[in-house]
């Protein structure tokens, strides 16, 4: 089994790398196999709306993220990690998960459904909720189990040591790594026991403009 944690910093071994490294320690403890990914610093083109990728099966912007879905099918479960800014999201994850998960679900892969998901933020002081709210949706959308942790997924601090320091914070994303973990180990005893997913439906849209 091997969990995916995304860093949408744009500092590499920031705040956010720090939380994600207290979870990939708890998950390795566990016998799950862990991958840090850093979206990195570059610009990420939001989404065109153009629709191609159910044609191409891939994003007409040809960047990481194209990359990134044919990599993410491989794991188990997904960390994403984000610090605050104004009170939301990094500003290049959001546009590069808006793509990666559409560009998965129009392609037909649907490689994250039933897998389980959750999110953790870094901030100095606030907005931590709204930004868990914020990437929690990305999960929800997508028929994916949202692991919790005892308390909100969130540390606090300006720098690495610091966010060390916030000792509830750090204990609850060992807590929340566990809980994947157990996720997980439920799974896989269902698997071999025979249990599956519930089958697929053909899905109805509905507008309410007629």
């Amino acid at each position: 089994m091997k969990v995916l944690l995304i860093n949408g910093s744009p500092n590499r071994r920031g705040c956010t790398y720090t939380a994600l490294s207290q979870m990939a320690e708890t998950f390795n403890k566990e016998g799950i196999e862990t991958e840090i990914y850093h979206i990195g610093n570059d610009p990420i083109r939001p989404c065109l709306a153009c629709r191609s990728c159910g044609r191409t099966g891939k994003c007409v912007i040809d960047d990481k993220v194209n990359g990134f879905v044919e990599h993410a099918g491989e794991f188990d479960g997904y960390v994403i990690g984000s610090p605050v800014h104004y009170g939301s999201a990094a500003g290049a994850i959001s546009p590069f998960l808006d793509r990666v998960f559409f560009v998965d679900y129009m392609s037909g892969r649907d490689s994250f459904k039933h897998k389980p998901g959750t999110a953790i933020v870094a901030a100095r002081r606030a907005g931590t909720t709204a930004t868990i709210d914020q990437l929690n949706k990305y999960f929800q959308i997508n028929q994916m189990p949202v692991i919790s942790g005892r308390y909100w997924n969130m540390v606090h601090g300006m720098t690495p040591e610091e966010v060390k320091q916030d000792k509830e914070g750090m204990q609850n994303l060992k807590i929340l790594a566990k809980n994947m973990a157990y996720h997980l180990k439920c799974k896989e005893a269902a698997r071999k026991a025979g249990i599956n997913p519930p089958a697929p439906e053909e899905v109805e849209y509905t507008n309410f403009i007629r």
